[in-house]
Parts: structure tokens; sequence; C-alpha cells
């Protein structure tokens, strides 16, 4: 428990100190790259203001003596983990939808077939995501629920292909390891998804996970924010 909660913590405030950084610095950026540094900026406050509601809420829940906190929303009453999770659910799937924006303006490309597969896939998910059956307050994940909602993830996870495809073409370092971290996420995500109730100690992968979130946005920072610009 006090490892999760030392590791959340310090991971909300990396994520967050790196998007409050960027912001501060989007005027030193150069102008070929400014729109894709907004949107960078937008897609990682998304991310961090969705793990805020996720790994804040289980913080909370732990300092309440593992009782989740109820609170009503329009009505409808339920607990603050399982707002949390629907919260980063929505907001991831938004992440990978900017990403794909992002791709496109790095590399100054069109959206094909394969990007617009991408999106119709976040349309689905977000449809899919409130559905009941998701059952948000449960602490494990009903299944086979929680592979369907996700497949859809693993569709917009196809922009690490995209990624690092033209990085590789245009010898952009920096965006072709963030395909790979994009990668090292979902293969880490999708191993919980589909191992954790007969594995519960698989969960542990949430972590090296999370970190390769946090090793992109250094990526993007030290490629697009920081003085020297190195890896482009």
């Amino acid at each position: 428990m006090w490892f999760e909660i030392s590791f959340d913590v310090v991971y909300l405030l990396l994520i967050w100190g790196l998007v409050i950084t960027m912001f501060r610095r989007r005027d030193t950026v150069r102008p070929a790259n400014r729109q894709v540094a907004l949107l960078v900026v937008i897609a990682f406050a998304l991310l961090a203001f969705g793990d805020t509601g996720h790994v804040g809420f289980r913080v909370m829940a732990y300092a309440l003596g593992n009782e989740a906190p109820q609170v009503s929303l329009l009505g409808i009453h339920c607990s603050l983990l399982g707002l949390g999770t629907l919260t980063t659910a929505i907001t991831v799937t938004l992440f990978y939808v900017l990403m794909a924006a992002i791709w496109r303006y790095r590399f100054d490309k069109q959206y094909g077939p394969l990007e617009y597969l991408m999106f119709v896939a976040a349309l689905i998910r977000l449809i899919l995501l409130a559905v009941p059956a998701n059952q948000w307050d449960s602490p494990v994940p009903p299944q086979p629920w929680s592979i369907i909602r996700n497949l859809p993830l693993l569709v917009q996870g196809l922009v690490a292909y995209s990624i690092m495809r033209d990085a590789h073409r245009q010898n952009d370092r920096a965006f072709w390891w963030v395909g790979i971290m994009i990668l090292i996420s979902f293969a880490c995500y999708m191993a919980v998804v589909l191992l954790v109730q007969q594995i519960p100690p698989i969960g542990l992968l949430m972590v090296p996970k999370t970190v390769a979130y946090l090793v992109m946005a250094l990526l993007f920072y030290n490629s697009l924010y920081s003085r020297e610009a190195s890896f482009v």
C-alpha cells in the first residue's frame, strides 16, 4: 500500500510538473513546432487530469481506510474510485485521438484509412464506457466486458505504427522512441486487462506502463520545449 501511495504521488507531481513547465515554455518553441507543442501539452494535461482522478482517489481511499468514498453525481450514487476509473478511461481515449493529430502535424501528413479507423475506434470506446456492464464501482474489472471496452483502445494504439514509420523515415529519434513507449504502455496494460483476475500480481505491470508515459512526456519536452531540443 505504501509503495503504491508513494509511487502515485510522485507520478502525479512529475506529470503535472512537466505539463506546467511545457505550458510556461510554450513561447520558446520554434514556430514550426508550435502546433505540435500545443497538442502535446493538451494531451498530457488530459492524461494528468484523468490520472489525478484515478490515482488521486485511490490515495484518498487508502487514507480513509480503504473505504471508497461515495459521491452523488446527477442523482446517481457512485464511489470516487469508480468515478476516477471512468475519468481516466475517457481521458486516455482522447489522449490517443490527440496523438494521431500530433503525428499528422509533426510529419506533415494527411489522415488516411488507418487514422480514420482510430477515430471510429475512439468513438466506439466512448460509447462502450457508458454501458452499465462496466461496473465502474467494482474493484476488479468485470470480464469479459473489460476486454471488450479495451479493444477499441488497442486499435487506437496503432498510432505507434504511424509515428515509428514516419519517424524512421525522417530520422526523428525522439518520436521514434515515443512510438516505442506507446508499445510498452499497451503491452503492460493489455497484460493486466487479460490476466489480472487469474494472476493478481501482474497488476504491478501498471508501474512500467505509467513510467512509459512519463518517458514519453520527457521525450516530447526534450524534442520541442528544451533549449537544446536534442533528439531532433
